[in-house]
Parts: structure tokens; sequence; C-alpha cells
């Protein structure tokens, strides 16, 4: 389990990096937008590379940004499925309080932005680091 200040930086920050490997072995790394809910991580995607990837190998791993002298250090090591069941994220109250401004900032509405990043993933951690 996460520490306290691990837990206030996932709370705050806005960016977490996904990195995934397809079925080629190639990695992918992509900064998403993501809601920890204190057992898992809620990522909304477009269909694309990171589906693909996931959908071939669910193992992943997240971090966030480091300090600009590359401390601070947060990496998650984790499981990830797309997850049909869970609701759109307009239908998710804290999703869409944590990331108004950058949906609206997208001029879309929580709606419009569902119907685009329409599948979620959910990633569960197996190791902090």
């Amino acid at each position: 389990m996460p520490d306290q200040h691990v837990l206030t930086r996932l709370k705050r920050e806005l960016v977490i990096w996904l990195a995934t490997v397809g079925r080629d072995g190639h990695p992918h790394v992509v900064p998403v937008w993501f809601w920890w809910d204190g057992k898992s991580f809620l990522i909304y995607a477009v269909p694309g590379q990171k589906v693909r990837d996931i959908e071939a190998n669910p193992n992943t791993a997240l971090h966030l940004n480091t300090d600009p002298v590359g401390n601070d250090v947060v990496r998650i090591d984790g499981t990830a499925k797309i997850d049909p069941k869970q609701p759109p994220a307009y239908k998710v109250t804290n999703y869409v309080r944590k990331y108004r401004d950058q949906i609206q900032g997208l001029d879309l509405t929580p709606k419009e932005f569902s119907e685009q990043y329409r599948l979620a993933i959910r990633v569960r951690p197996t190791r902090f680091h």
C-alpha cells in the first residue's frame, strides 16, 4: 500500500504515465488522466494502441513525473484490463470533478468526452516502488 506522500500525489497529480507492451514486444508509454479510488486506477481511452496492448498483455507500469532533478519517484506495477461494465466517464463524479477544466479545455462536455474516450481501463496495482 502506498504511503501518505504517494497518496497525496495520486490525488493531486493530473497525469500519470502508462507503460504497455504490444504483441510485437515494443513498449509504449503515454501520459493519461486517471482516478485512483484507493484500490485501482481508472483510465479512459479511445480505441487504439494502449487498448490493443492491454488486450494482448495485461502487465503494465504507471509512474508519476519526478521533480526537476529526478527525485520524488513514484512507480507502480500493475495488471490492466478493459472494463466494459465501468460507467462512462461523465457518470463518475470524482473523475469529472478532477478533469472538468481539462475537458472544457478540449471544448467538450463531459458526455462528449465520454463518447470519444469510451473505453475504461482498470489497472490494479501489484507493487508500489
